[in-house]
This record gives C-alpha cells, sequence and structure tokens, in this order.
C-alpha cells in the first residue's frame, strides 16, 4: 500500500501475543496525519491485540513502532499516553462509581493535558451535549450507548495526537452506532488522527481514507478504503455482497 502525506504511526514486522501464544504475525502498517485509517476483521483476527499493542499495554516480541517518527517500541503505557497516544478501549472501562465529570478529569491526567482542561472540557460538552446535561451523574447507570461517548470524551481530554479506537460500536443499539460514527465523522473533519478497529465493515469503510483487513494476526488486504470496498473479498466476506 502506498501511503501518501505523513505518518502518524508507523508499524514494521510487528510481532506479539499472550505467554507463548502469538497473535500478531510480521504485521506493517502506516496510518497518516489527520486521517481515519480501519481495520476490519472477524472475532479473534487480533484487532485488540493489534492495539493493546499500541498503546503498550503488551509487549511486542519483535518489529519496530514508530509514532511522530519516534521509536516507542519498548516505552511504557503512561510514555505513549504523554505522548499523544490515546486508546478507546474495547468495551468502554468508564469507572462506574465516578460521576461524569470526574471520569473527564482522569482523561486529563498528563501535565500536558491538565494545564487545557477547563478548554477541553468545554470542547467535549459542546461535542457530546448528554454528558453536560449529565455531569453529575455516575458513569455506571447511564446506558451504553452513553458510556462510549463519555469513554470519547475522555480520549479527547488527553489531547490525543492519535486516537485508538478499539470496537467502538461492540453492543450498541442502532440508533446508538449511528450516532458514534457521527461523533467520529466529525472528529475526522476537524483533523484527527484515528486507528479505527471496527465490525462494522461497511459503515468503517465508507468513513475511511485508508483500511487494512487483518485475519489471523495478519494483514491480507490494505488500500484505501475505497478501493476496497470493491474488492470481491472484502465485499463477499465483510460486507454479505
Amino acid at each position: 500500500m502506498t501511503v501518501q502525506g505523513p505518518a502518524a504511526l508507523e508499524v514494521l514486522g510487528l510481532n506479539a501475543g499472550y505467554g507463548n501464544v502469538p497473535i500478531i504475525h510480521d504485521l506493517s502498517m502506516t496510518v497518516r496525519e489527520a486521517s481515519v485509517t480501519t481495520l476490519i476483521g472477524g472475532n479473534g483476527a487480533g484487532k485488540t491485540t493489534l492495539m493493546r499493542v499500541l498503546s503498550g499495554l503488551i509487549d511486542a516480541t519483535s518489529g519496530v513502532v514508530r509514532f511522530q517518527g519516534r521509536d516507542i517500541t519498548r516505552s511504557p503505557p503512561h510514555d505513549r499516553v504523554n505522548s499523544g497516544l490515546i486508546l478507546i478501549p474495547e468495551g468502554r472501562l468508564v469507572f462506574p462509581k465516578m460521576t461524569v465529570a470526574q471520569n473527564l478529569r482522569l482523561g486529563a491526567i498528563t501535565h500536558r493535558a491538565r494545564a487545557s482542561h477547563a478548554a477541553m472540557v468545554k470542547d467535549v460538552y459542546a461535542r457530546f451535549p448528554r454528558l453536560k446535561e449529565r455531569s453529575t451523574q455516575l458513569a455506571g447507570t447511564m446506558s451504553g450507548g452513553e458510556q462510549q461517548m463519555l469513554a470519547l470524551g475522555r480520549g479527547l481530554m488527553g489531547k490525543p495526537r492519535l486516537l485508538l479506537m478499539d470496537e467502538p460500536t461492540l453492543g450498541l443499539a442502532p440508533i446508538m452506532v449511528k450516532q458514534v460514527f457521527q461523533a467520529i465523522e466529525e472528529l475526522r473533519r476537524d483533523g484527527f488522527t484515528i486507528l479505527l478497529a471496527e465490525q462494522n465493515a461497511r459503515r468503517a469503510l465508507e468513513l475511511a481514507d485508508d483500511a487494512y483487513v487483518i485475519e489471523n494476526g495478519r494483514i491480507k488486504l490494505s488500500g484505501h478504503s475505497a478501493d476496497l470496498m470493491k474488492s470481491d473479498d472484502v465485499r463477499r466476506i465483510y460486507l454479505g455482497c
């Protein structure tokens, strides 16, 4: 795949897994600045494992991860967060016994983000008015869709240079799926750089600039999203047509 424009993230020959069980195999990919790159694949394909490796939650066994031109392959998770690499994890993982406002405050835990906390809260509430309405509500009492909006907002509080979104629509009702994709589209228009792992292949490909198809921890296809939507294999396996 030929990637045009500067790279925010470069992954070269990455291998990783859990203990002695390899999951990611010789994987290479690039995420361009100010673009949305989607990673599609079935359950167990390796999407979440890759996201965990990129965020530093799982160590790579070999290969290289570069972020903003810097080798972060062995950097700890907090260093990656400090540099603006922010993971919005699968399952949302909000703090259920804390309020919306408290969850957002935790998103601005780094020194760089704390300095502009007030401005970021204002921006998040403008993007997600429901969160402002429920700022004093315990996160655990919110619906799944509202919790996903909170997870997105918490990620934005960290002043991300790259957002890693792992299955943001998983388990949501159709109306909330639509709202989440609308929020991602707005972030795209505002120039955010996003790597999106998503099972809703059709919607993800419609939204993204570039795309990678992952199977059994390996990249099988890559290219511009519009081109992949024309691929017979992608249409048959992921789009059901």
